[in-house]
């Protein structure tokens, strides 16, 4: 069945929640190819284009709590994507270099990633409604 068709169609949490598990399973589908989940990805390209973010930032930019993020953190360690140093109290996130080598795939996921939803949705309309959506989080989180 349709999402429009669903008879829960007018209700917001209904509606925002079937969008995010159709863009997530895009996304998963197109991460898929450097074997990364689309969080981890994100997360990854964060640490590359910011080497020795802080957890708490990283948290920030994504919108994920703090234990997501270490959850997140370890699995990319594992891979041996990052490594975390201590420096007093603070935690730093570096790239490792084989995390450098993979950023021009990164990059080409995220362009395809996004050219996807353009060649359904359009790239006006997409642009609109993430705009959109980006106000609409600022304004229901105060």
């Amino acid at each position: 069945m349709k999402t429009s068709e669903s008879k829960f169609r007018q209700c917001f949490y209904f509606a925002s929640g079937a969008l995010a598990r159709i863009v997530e399973k895009m996304a998963s589908d197109v991460w898929k190819k450097v074997d990364l989940s689309p969080s981890h990805a994100y997360v990854l390209l964060l640490v590359l284009d910011e080497p020795g973010m802080q957890p708490g930032a990283i948290a920030g930019q994504l919108h994920l709590t703090p234990s997501t993020i270490t959850r997140l953190l370890e699995k990319l360690e594992s891979k041996k994507l990052v490594v975390r140093t201590s420096e007093g109290k603070l935690t730093n996130v570096y790239p490792t270099p084989k995390a450098k080598e993979l950023q021009p795939q990164l990059i080409a996921c995220a362009e395809e990633f996004s050219q996807h939803y353009y060649k359904i949705l359009g790239k006006e309309e997409c642009d609109t409604l993430i705009d959109s959506i980006t106000k609409m989080a600022d304004q229901l989180d105060k």
